[in-house]
């Protein structure tokens, strides 16, 4: 896919990898429209140039609502969606509220889903179009204490892949992109640090660079780094040992 001169909508905009990914769209040539929730984050994305911003709470059932009846319309079609924007909370199972659990899968599923249904007829109609849902290795493998956020992942990712083939032949392509540990504030707002020697978690702009590749590539999927494929295949091929190898090594 041609990225210079395209339009791209790019929630979760106001910090880590949806800001990263919002700057490295407008340095590739496409007219970037940022969503967020952080106003004052907004306003300095905006100052970087070529991103243009808006002020979205996806936690808001209504703002989804109304962004989608009122404020899209109003946008250039979009040529490329990305789906940032994300939630984490942490901690076993039997602490998440009923407000937590509704707020994790509102966020990381329903909200990419509604986006891409809004998007999606432009683009069929287009013939050309890509969106791009960030989903994370935690929906690959499963995480503890993380057991809501990585399910909710994994329905990410699994959609992605079925309407990636719902699309064949229709000039429109679905990438699923998985990274691993990222520096950003996700840790500080999920509710407890990251506190592993290894793996280090990654810069954003590595992530960020990595899927404006794969959108320029046309890719299904991107796993950042490419190692974590090695985890990924084990749990799928030996199960038994990936689970042994996860209660010694964590």
């Amino acid at each position: 896919m041609d990225i210079a001169g395209s339009t791209a909508l790019v929630t979760g905009a106001s910090s880590g990898i949806g800001r990263a990914v919002a700057i490295g769209l407008a340095k590739a040539g496409a007219q970037v429209v940022g969503l967020g929730r952080d106003r004052r984050a907004l306003r300095s994305l905006a100052e970087t140039g070529g991103v243009t911003v808006r002020h979205v709470n996806f936690e808001s059932a209504g703002e989804l609502q109304r962004f989608v009846e009122q404020s899209l319309p109003e946008l250039p079609p979009v040529d490329i969606l990305v789906n940032c924007a994300g939630s984490g909370r942490y901690g076993p199972l039997a602490e998440h509220s009923t407000e937590d659990i509704d707020r994790l899968l509102d966020v990381n599923v329903r909200v990419p889903i509604l986006l891409t249904k809004a998007v999606l007829p432009g683009m069929r109609q287009r013939g050309c179009g890509r969106v791009v849902n960030v989903a994370s290795i935690a929906g690959r493998l499963g995480v503890p204490n993380e057991t809501v956020y990585s399910a909710s992942k994994g329905a990410l990712a699994v959609f992605s892949r079925a309407l990636d083939a719902e699309l064949a032949g229709t000039g429109v392509g679905v990438t699923v992109a998985i990274p691993g540990v990222v520096r950003t504030a996700f840790f500080e707002r999920r509710g407890a640090p990251y506190d592993r020697r290894w793996p280090r978690p990654l810069p954003p702009a590595r992530v960020a660079r990595a899927i404006v590749r794969a959108i320029g590539r046309d890719q299904s999927e991107v796993v950042i780094p490419g190692w974590l494929r090695i985890p990924i295949w084990m749990q799928a091929t030996l199960p038994s040992l990936y689970g042994r190898l996860e209660r010694w090594f964590g």
